[in-house]
């Protein structure tokens, strides 16, 4: 059973100045995990993966009905894999512990973007 979906966009051009901002490694640090860092900052690219993963993050808030509040955090869900692997969403924290409240089992995620834009899209799965 579907127990939440979630879509996010987000602009790269935004990413981009926000990563060549003043608190660009605040941000980083606050949002991303090391390894998803590691990943996006050794990309061509970066500003579009950085996207990608902060739209991946938006759009699971959104299918699990809370958003960033209730203790949810950036930080507590982590994006696994893409470019040549299946992106995956490995959560923790409250985010991880609301899930489980809701039976979810399974968390689908679609990752795209292009030069202009990253786009993530969250489908909840479990027996409610």
């Amino acid at each position: 059973m579907i127990l939440g979906i979630g879509v996010d966009l987000v602009e790269v051009n935004r990413m981009e100045r926000a990563l060549s901002s003043s608190w660009a490694t605040r941000l980083i640090h606050r949002v991303f995990s090391v390894e998803e860092a590691d990943i996006c900052t050794s990309s061509a690219r970066p500003a579009e993966r950085f996207a990608a993963r902060f739209a991946a993050k938006e759009a699971f808030a959104k299918a699990i009905g809370t958003g960033f509040s209730r203790g949810v955090t950036p930080a507590q869900v982590t994006v696994k894999g893409g470019e040549r692997e299946q992106p995956t969403i490995v959560l923790g924290g409250n985010a991880l512990a609301i899930a489980r409240s809701l039976g979810v089992e399974r968390v689908h995620l679609s990752l795209s973007h292009t030069s202009r834009t990253a786009c993530a899209y969250v489908v909840l799965e479990g027996k409610g």
